[in-house]
């Protein structure tokens, strides 16, 4: 009888234990350096987050924090996501400049036509190669933007010459390079500082994608925009992860760790990356409605341009061997798979 008793006592605790972790509920703390009104959480945190939502039953949920209001810099947020003081954070590996050279491949110049195809590309790079660059993390999604454009506010480029003692910012270290090598001279500012930095003439100009230029109100401090050749690659392209703190990750039951795998990966970097083309259309618009000065690279002088990309290729290749890596390898990989996933 007290066997009895005590095993429907066991059973009895397995049962609620059981039910418990299936009714507990988890909010997910998601950071980033964008406004809210981005595209980053507008088309794809906050969707992503509602179908975490919706495939748990609700026992998944998310606290976004738009604008770095969980406190520190955007240069911070890997390194905030690897302590946990965010579970998630969507950010530029690039902004720790020299912590992820191996999968700057990505950034280097003329490589993307497309942001979908090529982010499905960069997940696949980023398994083969990249797993132990980011062992302190887990990563959910890596993607790339849309064409990088020139913006500035001093002359129209027409030319490499023209491009010679401009100001400029960017992003990552690749693009400063480029950038460095076609003459101007690279300003390194954060993002959310830029519309005061132009406005001041801290900087000349910038390059970024379309989708940026409106979110942060720099249409409306910018007279001239260059574009490549609608036949040439993307001048340049920036590369994005959104990581989660394994702990965070390892602590969730097994069922809700599921349903993130399969909210993570190739698909979900690719639908990031498609959102990315979707904006170029309507953000451009914004910069033809004020009536801003636009000029296209003819193709046939697209040659002198990627020839100046080619070199810092050539010197990322450089850098890889002597880390011991096959540089020229990775390249290679990574233009066939851009390649094997573009579909335009």
């Amino acid at each position: 009888m007290i066997k009895k008793t005590i095993l429907a006592l066991a059973c009895a605790t397995a049962a609620f234990t059981a039910h418990a972790a299936e009714t507990d509920k988890y909010v997910l703390k998601v950071a980033h350096f964008w406004p809210s009104s981005a595209l980053s959480q507008q088309k794809v945190l906050e969707p992503w987050c509602a179908k975490l939502a919706q495939q748990s039953n609700d026992r998944l949920t998310c606290q976004i924090y738009p604008a770095m209001q969980l406190g520190g810099s955007p240069q911070q947020l890997m390194q905030q996501a690897a302590d946990g003081v965010a579970d998630i954070v969507w950010t530029l590996p690039g902004y720790t400049a020299g912590r992820f050279p191996i999968i700057e491949a990505f950034e280097l110049p003329f490589m993307t036509r497309q942001a979908e195809g090529a982010s499905r590309a960069l997940w696949e790079y980023y398994e083969r190669y990249a797993q132990d660059e980011f062992s302190s993390v887990k990563p959910l999604a890596f993607n790339v933007h849309d064409a990088g454009i020139i913006h500035n506010n001093k002359r129209e480029i027409k030319k490499i010459a023209d491009m010679r003692g401009l100001k400029m910012r960017a992003p990552t270290r690749q693009t400063n390079l480029m950038l460095a090598k076609l003459g101007a001279t690279p300003v390194s500012i954060p993002l959310p500082q830029m519309a005061d930095a132009l406005s001041k003439g801290v900087v000349d100009g910038y390059v970024l994608p379309w989708e940026v230029v409106p979110t942060m109100r720099l249409h409306e401090l910018t007279k001239y925009h260059t574009e490549m050749s609608p036949e040439a690659p993307a001048f340049y392209t920036t590369l994005f992860t959104i990581a989660m703190n394994k702990d965070r990750y390892n602590s969730l039951p097994a069922d809700l760790q599921k349903v993130i795998d399969d909210n993570s990966g190739a698909d979900f970097s690719a639908f990031i990356g498609k959102q990315w083309d979707e904006s170029v259309g309507p953000a451009r618009k914004q910069a033809e409605d004020r009536q801003n000065t636009f000029y296209a690279i003819p193709a046939d002088q697209m040659a002198e341009w990627i020839a100046v990309g080619d070199k810092v290729a050539e010197d990322w290749v450089k850098d890889m061997n002597k880390k011991g890596h096959n540089g020229q390898e990775m390249l290679d990989t990574a233009k066939s798979l851009i390649a094997k996933h573009t579909t335009n």
